[in-house]
């Protein structure tokens, strides 16, 4: 037989509705009093929490309930409050009771009433339910509609577990359905793996401040996901400052400690007025630092206090600055490699990757192609001021090779807006036909051909084919004659010393090989990679 469990109301004591005088005080309402006077509830126990000073009033209300409910226990319990309107001194004192409380919840049912004591006290009681500190439903009591003698009112239970109302329920399935969308653009996504990422990623975003790592090739759309993050987080007023995208690829040399926290006037020749930095301009803002792993160590040291800390030090100032940001990383390098070879530091990586998520490439999402499609010829359509669209024909021609393995994708995203942008602009009428497919298609079949590489000179081996397609064409070209100028050398210094040669005369330092070494780094490789690849003989 199942046994009944015991209702244990926790209270305040009311200073003016709990008070009364003589027997006047049965012909008005008292809130506390009233509970246990209700013919269709037994209150087994009462904690009745009261400063010092209302001691006598607790006395009195003891006494009365003890007339109108003797099967009613009541605990006075002396909260030592010297301001009950201060709200860190009251959600202190009421946290110490919650935690030391014995409660038993397979005997007990616990009720907070939230209807005396001062609006501060109110506002604590609903902070520690909904935090679960005090296990139970909010009780909230409510005067007769017409003061009687003897009238007890009404009282309303509320459970703070929003699950259980189904208006509410309904509603916030709704909101989080809108984010999501948002966090889509509205594209119908159909990839199983990116549809569980988006949701896990908006739950993240709406609750959470903590750095999120989005991995993935590039144009797969860190950026363009981090944008939308940003988006989310401003409509729920969650971030008021302005949303900040860095790609660090581009941060090189001693510009790039300057650019992103700032400098002091007179930091270095040229600093010939104070920088705010990047960072700076992201406070309570998003700064989303594309390409991390591109950093330089020095530059990784500084990041790392500034996302601990949220302060600072500008290159060349002595007093530090402060920047409330929200951080979202994203690369296409392995960066687990990267600290396993030294080249990023343990500590910002294992800092960043709390929420860490890998975006696939466009080749592993070929049911997405359809939809994006769809809402990238809208939106050039837009840019371009006029309707565009596919012939029938056209249209099931061009998705069959976009879906087909003889579509590289090798850009991702960005492949197939430009694609599409290059069809829409030289569409006459509006209308893309089967020529204007079949020549985008020959195209890109051109534009995805391998590189030509020559046999003196190849980066196979020393970078991954998702760090090759990462290097613009410029960087690509230049590190592979350095490359091959370093293997056809015997020693660093000698390489250093043939690769800056022109500009010695006109140089304090002539440390070549630290230069070279430095520029190497730059894309995770050091002479002992280059030396063991050389080809051999």
């Amino acid at each position: 037989m199942t046994s009944i469990k015991k209702i244990v109301v926790i209270g305040f004591v009311g200073s003016q509705l709990d008070s009364g005088k003589g027997m006047g005080r049965w012909e008005k309402w008292r809130p506390t009093v009233g509970l246990t006077q209700r013919e269709d509830l037994v209150i087994h126990r009462l904690e009745l929490l009261h400063a010092p000073r209302h001691r006598p009033l607790v006395d009195q209300l003891v006494a009365d309930i003890g007339q109108v409910s003797p099967e009613t226990r009541v605990n006075p319990v002396s909260i030592d409050l010297a301001d009950p309107w201060d709200f860190g001194e009251v959600y202190g004192a009421l946290y110490d009771f919650a935690t030391g409380y014995p409660f038993d919840t397979e005997k007990e049912d616990y009720w907070i009433h939230i209807t005396t004591g001062t609006h501060v006290v109110q506002i604590c009681w609903f902070l520690m339910a909904e935090a679960r500190y005090l296990p139970g439903l909010l009780l909230q009591t409510s005067p007769p509609r017409r003061q009687k003698t003897g009238e007890v009112g009404d009282y309303v239970l509320i459970d703070l577990d929003l699950s259980k109302y189904d208006p509410i329920a309904r509603r916030f399935a709704r909101e989080q359905a809108d984010a999501i969308a948002l966090l889509k653009s509205g594209i119908a996504t159909r990839n199983d793996h990116f549809n569980r990422v988006i949701t896990e990623i908006e739950t993240v975003a709406v609750r959470s401040r903590a750095p999120i790592l989005l991995m993935g090739p590039t144009g797969a759309g860190k950026s363009f996901l981090a944008k939308r993050v940003y988006e989310l987080k401003k409509a729920r007023r969650q971030l008021e400052g302005p949303f900040v995208e860095v790609n660090c690829a581009t941060l090189r040399g001693d510009g790039a400690a300057s650019a992103l926290f700032g400098h002091t006037k007179g930091a270095f020749t040229g600093a010939v007025a104070e920088r705010g930095g990047l960072l700076r301009s992201a406070d309570r803002g998003l700064l989303f630092l594309d390409e991390i792993g591109e950093l330089g160590a020095d530059e990784q040291a500084m990041l790392l206090k500034a996302i601990e800390e949220k302060k600072f030090f500008p290159v060349g100032g002595d007093r530090e600055v402060e920047s409330h940001f929200q951080l979202i990383a994203g690369t296409h390098r392995d960066l687990r490699r990267d600290v396993a070879a030294g080249r990023f530091r343990e500590d910002l990586f294992a800092r960043i990757n709390l929420w860490t998520y890998e975006l696939p490439s466009l080749t592993r999402r070929p049911e997405d192609i359809e939809p994006n499609l769809d809402y990238l010829l809208a939106q050039h359509s837009t840019e371009l001021g006029r309707m565009v669209r596919f012939n029938k024909e056209a249209r099931r021609r061009y998705l069959g090779f976009a879906t087909s393995p003889a579509a590289r994708w090798s850009g991702n995203f960005r492949d197939l807006s430009a694609s599409l942008l290059r069809m829409a602009t030289l569409a006459d009428g509006g209308r893309i036909d089967d020529d204007l497919v079949n020549a985008e298609i020959s195209r890109l079949g051109t534009l995805w051909q391998p590189e030509p590489t020559t046999t003196e000179c190849t980066l196979d081996g020393l970078l991954t084919e998702a760090e090759l397609s990462g290097l613009d064409l410029f960087d690509r070209l230049q590190l592979e004659s350095v490359v091959r100028i370093c293997r056809e050398s015997r020693t660093l210094s000698e390489a250093g010393r043939r690769l800056f040669a022109a500009s010695l005369a006109n140089r304090s330092s002539n440390n070549d090989a630290d230069r070279l070494r430095k520029y190497l780094a730059r894309f995770g490789l050091d002479w002992g990679r280059i030396n063991a690849s050389r080809p051999k003989t």
